[in-house]
């Protein structure tokens, strides 16, 4: 437990990859000696310390740098490590504590690997000199608060802000006025969309992928394919795309960052692009502790989720590679991300999705809700910060099987949480569970359509495809409404 920070170091202090010269070195080990008492510093060459009021966010085991993952809430502890509560729950509240909130807005970096194990404070010493001195201090120590805002900022922003990231907190609207894909035309359109999961299969035979699209192509504006959820192997959400759009049904490509490095986001997005796959969802991903033995990495991710919204975004919007390089012919794209609504106070929760519509996400696809009366307080939170004009959300449901089913979400899957009422009922069903489970999905979605801010539901299948059609008939959602000028959205 360090002095000044709220939970113990998760790892030791990193070690640079090159070797550095005699005096870095010992800047690094003067550091490391003041910051590491006081903050956990694992020297990761790139601070924030300044952005995450003064706690120090590299404890978190997925290595999140610009917020929490939706897998845990307040009261429960890091699903990584059970023997901790999230970190960034507590960056949260001492930020809301001393009026420091909007300085979460800001997109923050993800590691330059060459900095690792080396020092940050010559950075700041050499800026500092850039603006000058004499100029830094006056400002620094000037009672004016914009004079001492813009000194501050002047050295410590240039410092973890690199030229290649440029991060900031305004919203970055999507530069191309027509609709880059069915999905996003539908939901410009007011209609109250459908959006539908299909499992990937375990194998490389594709018979069974071809049905269940076929299956529930007809009642849905876009299929999403998980990317190998709960960190289980399965055909890749890219493959399933590809067999989508040679169906003539409008994918949704699903990107995990727990597999995925900044080099091979950036060549996916350009190649899923160059199949025709329009619609791109950045997920953090399930941690491998969820998955099979034997455990992959548990180490933290190359890149979170904001930071992959913000790397496609800039390639779509500004023609650009992270590293600088030009794109010709850009991607056109309309990009979503995931949300959890009742994973934190709504209030700090709707920083979080605040900070993913900055970063690009135009969609937001909810973790299941089973509590529709709860997504008021958070909804209204959005509002307040102008959010919701900002971004479509479609609703996360499911319809259970069985009680087994019911338990399984409620206990084993991160982020998901069943009301009691609901596995009373599931359980007290019986034989007729499955009908029970239908009968709460129709009630959930209809008390969804009424709130003002949800443009649609995502129906995951959970395996059980077939259930599709009868869902969205019964609850009065097919035929979807026609779009004027005869615009069919399941022609590719």
């Amino acid at each position: 437990m360090s002095a000044i920070k709220p939970a113990r170091r998760w790892q030791p202090a990193f070690y640079p990859f090159k070797k550095e010269t005699f005096p870095r070195r010992t800047l690094a080990r003067m550091e490391l000696a003041f910051k590491g008492p006081l903050f956990g510093c694992r020297m990761c060459g790139n601070c924030l310390l300044q952005e995450t009021a003064f706690i120090c966010p590299m404890e978190c085991p997925k290595g999140m740098r610009n917020g929490p993952c939706g897998g845990v809430t307040p009261e429960k502890n890091c699903y990584v490590d059970e023997t901790r509560k999230c970190i960034w729950h507590a960056i949260y509240k001492r930020s809301l504590k001393t009026g420091r909130e909007e300085k979460l807005l800001e997109i923050l970096p993800p590691l330059d690997w060459d900095k690792t194990g080396t020092e940050t404070w010559g950075d700041v010493v050499r800026q500092v000199r850039k603006v000058g001195t004499v100029t830094f201090f006056k400002g620094v120590l000037s009672h004016d608060k914009d004079k001492h805002k813009k000194a501050w900022e002047s050295v410590f922003k240039t410092v973890r802000q690199p030229e290649w990231w440029n991060g900031d907190s305004e919203y970055h609207p999507a530069k191309d006025h027509e609709p880059a894909s069915n999905l996003e035309a539908r939901l410009r359109h007011g209609e109250f969309v459908i959006a539908t999961e299909v499992t990937p299969p375990l194998s490389a035979n594709s018979l069974k992928i071809v049905r269940d699209i076929e299956l529930v192509k007809p009642f849905a504006a876009a299929i999403n394919f998980t990317d190998s959820s709960s960190a289980n192997p399965k055909m890749s959400s890219l493959s399933c795309c590809k067999v989508a759009t040679d169906l003539n049904a409008e994918p949704v490509l699903q990107i995990a960052a727990r597999d995925t490095t900044r080099t091979g986001l950036q060549s996916t997005v350009i190649g899923a692009n160059s199949m025709g796959i329009r619609n791109i969802l950045c997920i953090t991903g399930d941690n491998s502790r969820v998955g099979p033995s034997p455990t992959a990495t548990m180490n933290f991710v190359d890149i979170d989720s904001v930071q992959m919204l913000w790397i496609i975004r800039k390639m779509r919007d500004e023609g650009i590679y992270l590293d600088g390089r030009k794109i010709k012919n850009t991607p056109k794209l309309f990009l979503g991300a995931a949300t959890s609504p009742f994973a934190a106070d709504p209030q700090l929760q709707a920083i979080r999705d605040q900070k993913k519509v900055n970063a690009g996400a135009q969609f937001f696809q909810t973790n299941l809700i089973f509590e529709p009366e709860r997504l008021d307080a958070w909804l209204e939170e959005l509002d307040k910060r102008n959010v919701l004009e900002k971004v479509y959300i479609l609703a996360g449901v499911a319809p259970l099987k069985s009680f087994r089913v019911a338990q399984y979400l409620n206990t084993e899957v991160p982020g998901v949480f069943l009301p009691e009422n609901i596995m009373k009922r599931m359980e007290k069903a019986g034989d007729r569970a499955s009908e029970e489970g239908i009968e709460i999905v129709l009630e959930i979605i209809e008390s969804v359509k009424k709130k003002n801010g949800i443009n649609g539901i995502h129906l995951m299948t959970m395996g059980w495809e077939d259930i599709v059609e009868r869902i969205v008939t019964e609850a009065g959602i097919y035929p979807p409404t026609p779009l004027k000028g005869g615009y069919n959205p399941y022609e590719y």
